[in-house]
Formats: C-alpha cells, sequence, structure tokens
C-alpha cells in the first residue's frame, strides 16, 4: 500500500523501501496518530468534507484502533512504511473505502509533527513526575540527615565545612531548572501544525482554531512552511534532557567516589549494586555508573539532531525522519535515569561519623577563622594572610586549628602588617576567639545568609522544599 504510488510506473526497490521503513520507531506515536485523525475527521465534517455518517464511522474506527492500540493487541505489519500507513491501512480494513476520506486536507507532513508534538506533551508531564520524584528522595535524604557535616570541597580539595543536606538541596536546584526548561520548550511547541498540509496549507477552509483547541492546543501555527519544517521543539527538549543527564551524572559520580572505602561517606543499598563475576568482595554502584555513560548518548543524541537540521533548505526534507530515534532514545534514557536515581538516592545510608572524621581535615574551618578576625576590623586581605600561616604552622605541627596554643597564634598577629591584627596579638582573649572560630560546628553558624550553610537556614529550606514537593503531588493526585 502506497500513498503516492500514482505517478509511479515501477515498484519501490526493496532495498529503498526498507532503508525509508520507520514504523519500529514511530509506532509509540500511535495514540497520538489516532488523537490527531480524530480531531481532523471532526474538522473535516464541520465544513461538510465528509458526511455525518461518514464522520461517525470514521471516529468509531479510529477509537476502535486506538483500544487496540492501548491493550496491545494491535496487529503492526512492518510491510507497511510507517505509523499513518498502520493505522490508515488497518482502518480501512475495519471500515471500508470510507477511510480514505481520512487524508483529506492533511499531508503525512503536517500530520507527524501534530503526533509528534502531541507525544511530547505527554512525554515531559511524565517526566516532570519522575523529576518531581527524585526531588523527594534527595529532601527525604535531606530530612534523615539534616544535622550530618559534609567536608565541602572546590577543586576536589578540602574547602569549607556544609551540611550534608544543603549539598542535597543543591541537586533539588538543578532539578527543579530542569522541569522549568522542559516546560519552557513545551510552551513553545503550544501550537497545532494540523491543516498546514505539505507546506502551503490545505486546499479546503478548515477550522484550524478549533482543530487546535481540540486537541488541547492553545492555537494553531502561524506559517504552514515553518510548521512542517520546525523542529526547534525537539532541539529545546533534546537540550533540557542532555542537562538533565549531566545534572544526574554528576550526581552519581559523587556516589560513585562516596561509596569507595577510601572515602566511606555512604553506603549504596543491595538492591541498587551489583557484584563482580572474578572478584567476590565486590558492591559496584554500577547504576550510578551507567547514568554517568548513558549521560554521553544522549548528548550525543543532541549533537545528531542539530547536525541533521543545520542544513536544511525548507520546507519538509525526508532527512526529518531521523527527528525521532535521537528524541524517543533522549527522553526514554532520561525517565529511566531518573527513576534509577530516584531509588538509589532513597535506599542510602550515610556514614556521619565518617563524613565528620573528614571533615576535620584540610584545615576547612580557615575562612570562618579569618572571618572572625575581619569582625574585629581586620582588612579581609590581612585576615587571609594571618590565617595562611596558622594554616601552614598547624600543617607543619599536624594539628588543628583550634588545638594551635595562645603563643602560635599571637605571634603570627604580632608580625603583621596591618596595625588592628598586631594590636589583636596583645589582647589576652584573642588566641580564645579565633579557636572558637575555627571549630566546624562554629564555621557552619556562620554561613548564617539565605542560601548558606548556617544549620537554621538549611532546616528552612528543606521545610520549603518539603512543603513545595508535597502541595505539587497534591495538586496532581496519587502518583501512578
Amino acid at each position: 500500500m502506497r500513498l503516492w504510488g500514482g505517478r509511479f510506473a515501477e515498484e519501490t526497490d526493496e532495498r529503498v523501501a526498507a532503508f525509508g521503513r520507520s514504523v519500529e520507531t514511530d509506532a509509540v506515536m500511535a495514540v497520538d496518530d489516532i488523537d490527531g485523525s480524530i480531531a481532523h475527521v471532526d474538522g473535516l465534517a464541520a465544513v461538510g468534507l465528509v458526511a455525518p455518517d461518514e464522520a461517525a464511522l470514521l471516529r468509531d474506527g479510529l477509537r476502535a484502533l486506538r483500544a487496540e492500540v492501548e491493550s496491545g493487541t494491535f496487529a503492526w505489519d512492518p510491510a507497511l512504511e510507517d505509523v499513518h500507513l498502520n493505522v490508515e491501512a488497518a482502518l480501512a480494513a475495519r471500515i471500508g473505502s470510507v477511510a480514505g476520506k481520512l487524508h483529506t486536507g492533511r499531508s503525512r507532513n503536517d500530520q507527524v509533527v501534530t503526533d509528534l508534538r502531541l507525544w511530547l506533551r505527554r512525554t515531559i508531564a511524565d517526566l516532570d513526575t519522575r523529576l518531581l520524584r527524585l526531588e523527594d528522595a534527595l529532601v527525604g535524604l535531606a530530612e534523615r540527615e539534616r544535622d550530618t557535616i559534609l567536608p565541602g570541597t572546590t577543586h576536589i580539595q578540602p574547602a569549607q565545612p556544609i551540611l550534608l543536606a544543603h549539598h542535597l538541596l543543591a541537586y533539588v536546584e538543578m532539578l527543579e531548572r530542569d522541569r522549568g526548561r522542559l516546560a519552557d520548550g513545551l510552551a513553545r511547541s503550544d501550537r497545532s501544525p494540523l491543516g498546514s498540509g505539505a507546506i502551503a496549507g490545505a486546499g479546503y477552509p478548515l477550522d484550524r482554531d478549533a482543530t487546535a483547541r481540540a486537541l488541547g492546543f492553545s492555537g494553531p501555527t502561524a506559517n504552514s512552511i515553518d510548521a512542517t519544517s520546525d523542529r526547534d521543539f525537539v532541539v529545546e527538549a533534546l537540550a533540557a534532557a542532555a542537562l538533565a543527564m549531566v545534572h544526574l551524572s554528576r550526581l552519581a559520580e559523587e556516589v560513585t567516589w562516596w561509596s569507595s572505602p577510601r572515602f566511606g561517606y555512604v553506603r549504596l543499598s543491595d538492591a541498587f549494586s551489583t557484584g563482580s563475576s572474578m572478584m567476590p568482595n565486590k558492591k559496584n554502584p554500577d547504576p550510578a555508573e551507567l547514568v554517568r555513560g548513558r549521560t554521553g548518548r544522549v548528548i550525543g543524541d543532541l549533537t545528531a539532531s542539530l547536525a541533521t537540521l543545520k542544513g536544511l533548505p525548507l520546507a519538509y526534507q525526508r532527512d526529518l525522519q531521523e527527528d525521532k530515534p535521537p528524541l524517543f532514545d533522549a527522553l526514554g534514557t532520561l525517565a529511566a535515569s531518573l527513576d534509577v536515581m530516584a531509588g538509589l538516592v532513597a535506599t542510602l545510608t550515610v556514614d556521619r561519623a565518617q563524613m565528620r572524621a573528614a571533615a576535620d581535615e584540610g584545615y576547612i574551618t580557615a575562612t570562618a577563622v579569618a572571618d572572625a578576625l575581619v569582625r574585629e576590623g581586620v582588612p579581609f586581605r590581612a585576615a587571609h594572610h594571618a590565617v595562611g600561616r596558622l594554616v601552614a604552622e598547624a600543617e607543619e605541627r599536624r594539628v588543628t586549628l583550634d588545638a594551635l596554643d595562645d603563643l602560635a597564634i599571637v605571634r603570627v598577629l604580632a608580625a603583621s602588617e596591618d596595625p588592628v591584627a598586631a594590636d589583636l596579638a596583645l589582647r589576652p582573649e584573642t588566641a580564645a576567639l579565633m579557636r572558637a572560630a575555627s571549630t566546624v560546628e562554629a564555621a557552619l553558624a556562620s554561613c548564617d545568609v539565605v542560601g548558606g550553610t548556617a544549620p537554621r537556614r538549611v532546616a528552612g529550606a528543606v521545610a520549603e522544599a518539603r512543603a513545595r514537593i508535597d502541595r505539587e503531588r497534591g495538586d496532581r493526585g496519587p502518583t501512578p
């Protein structure tokens, strides 16, 4: 069955037919294709292009096919080219020749891009639910570990003490931006291409506004050429998915390192680990590693789509058939990765003592000590230099900053070129003040600003995140 065979005298070479076949890929849009066809039937009926009894027959036939697709009983014919041809052939077998009227005023060019926008709309809604589920797991872990101290790092070197909950909330922020990007892209794709035809628009007075509303779009596309050749919405979804996967990969990277005995910060549950076929001692964070690995594939999907589009003249070109494999792969990979990371985070065990012990390494309270000097009137650069010398002294003695004796502290301050620092060296309370500032707990408490790691700020941020997630989950009903 060819939709375009009238002017051809020869049969299509089987190699060409096989090369152009896409049904194995685009069958996932069958429900969307049928929904678009039902709306198109309504539009044809509204302007008298199909009689009322024909429209009823077409609608009933299409709804029956939709039920078959949803139940998994639809009989796909791999010899037919694509999802559209499969649906139309099945409809003809069910209701007869009136099925031939379905394609009136419609091209596969506007049909497929309508299907793809419909598919993307429901897929992004599903991804949003999965993103929220991972946020819920991260916030749940933050709630369980609300007082756990983590040695924060920059350049993978000890930096400042932070709360683990604060660290986890950083990923919640990333995921919220991911949700926003997907929603933004979806808003720009919220136009119905149906009725654009192949390039010039339908040759009949179809009410495109009514058809768009019937399909849940905010309106029709404004230009028939752009409507059939535009794949910006595909690229935007891919870009959002690639960045979301990068965020998951960063989390996966940290889990991989933290679960090593050399760190010992966390232990993965057996359910989210694997072993070795050779080494009986191994417990590998394979799910996290696979998320990290598959991120590269999703980035490749985005690159492939951009490369396909960059050389295409207007309007539709068959190259655009290649928009779907990377999109389906990327969004499917993101969905699976979100699920596995949500499960991994929810079942993670944190070794609080190990994290706390690590926080005593690397002189990570040095910034807080410098800040304490600044509060006493010492310019920050002078305070930075003085505390740097104290760190060098402590490192040489192999002690922590709060273990330095009064003489060492006074000697460093007295040698400062800053008069305020030199004056502080003469005050008997200075050494005790600096030692008090050098404790991990004091360093944490000192970062008491919006977005900071002070315990009260983090507690408030965790509570806000929990309230938002619970509210959003409540608004959309129970998770299926």
